[in-house]
């Protein structure tokens, strides 16, 4: 008898089944019951149907939690962005920023395209969070404390070989920085003016109000601060991107970042013509303008 239930049950069951199988139009149902499921029917007792609105308890279900495996360690949100952050640095500096979409961010962070959204909510805010990452990485993002001391002091070499060692200490350590501003001058992106406006221009002004200081001072000659600024950042920039993109083997200079820096400033400070060489004052001078920015006192 139990079985023969269990058969017109079988069959009432793939009746219905097949007169309301849903399709694509029609309302979603619950996949998986909140109730055991009755057990089979095929079993030679049938149990009570009491038995069928029995939940399964908090205790149960903590117990079946207890014997599964455990899971990885789940990121926390400041360490999700960080993550993201350097992904993005990477393949931007790889690709360009034309050729790198969120999407391929996401996929290679292992994360959802909305969960980089939900972190930076537009790239440009993904941008201002680049430059803030590199800037709290070191002080050689940060020239006015890098050379506080020396510039309080007045001490010229060490204003300039501090920031010119800073400088090729961050190129050398974080060539993917370089080569992300290199991107972003060359797509004429966003990212490149707001370097620009947040360490550049602070540099320009930081030595070149240094340099006009100490021109009044009657240590330095006179001639445009800005020039003396150009020619001290293009050793340092030239330098660097011969190290990190065309000559990573140093076949046509290979000398260490604290050697190269004290050079550029005896170049910088002292100029390269010997001394006692010029047969005239006014050639004298002309030769200082060129090539020397430093008077001894």
């Amino acid at each position: 008898m139990p079985q023969a239930f269990a058969f017109r049950a079988l069959g009432a069951w793939e009746h219905h089944k097949f007169k309301s199988e849903p399709t694509l139009d029609s309302p979603a149902r619950p996949v998986v019951s909140k109730y055991l499921l009755w057990p089979p029917l095929f079993a030679r007792a049938v149990r009570k149907p009491e038995f069928l609105s029995k939940e399964i308890t908090s205790n149960k279900a903590a117990a079946i939690t207890a014997n599964q495996p455990p899971t990885a360690t789940r990121m926390t949100a400041e360490d999700r962005r960080l993550q993201i952050l350097r992904v993005a640095v990477s393949l931007f500096s790889q690709r360009g920023f034309g050729g790198t979409t969120t999407k391929e961010i996401a996929q290679a962070a292992g994360v959802s395209e909305a969960m980089v959204f939900r972190h930076f909510a537009t790239k440009q805010e993904l941008y201002r969070a680049i430059l803030d990452h590199k800037a709290c990485s070191g002080d050689s993002m940060n020239p006015e404390q890098m050379v506080a001391e020396a510039l309080k002091q007045k001490d010229d070499r060490a204003v300039f070989e501090q920031l010119a060692l800073g400088a090729l200490e961050h190129h050398e350590c974080d060539p993917e920085f370089q080569r992300l501003l290199l991107h972003s001058a060359l797509e004429g992106h966003e990212l490149a003016q707001m370097f620009f406006e947040k360490f550049v221009r602070r540099v320009y002004e930081l030595l070149g109000g240094y340099i006009a200081e100490r021109q009044r001072d009657g240590a330095m000659i006179k001639i445009d601060p800005a020039i003396v600024v150009r020619a001290f950042i293009g050793m340092i920039i030239h330098h660097s991107l011969n190290n990190n993109l065309w000559d990573p083997n140093r076949r046509l200079l290979r000398i260490s970042n604290a050697k190269a820096a004290k050079h550029f400033t005896d170049i910088l400070l002292n100029g390269i013509a010997a001394a006692g060489d010029s047969t005239s004052k006014k050639k004298t001078e002309r030769k200082a303008a060129g090539n020397g920015f430093s008077r001894k006192k």
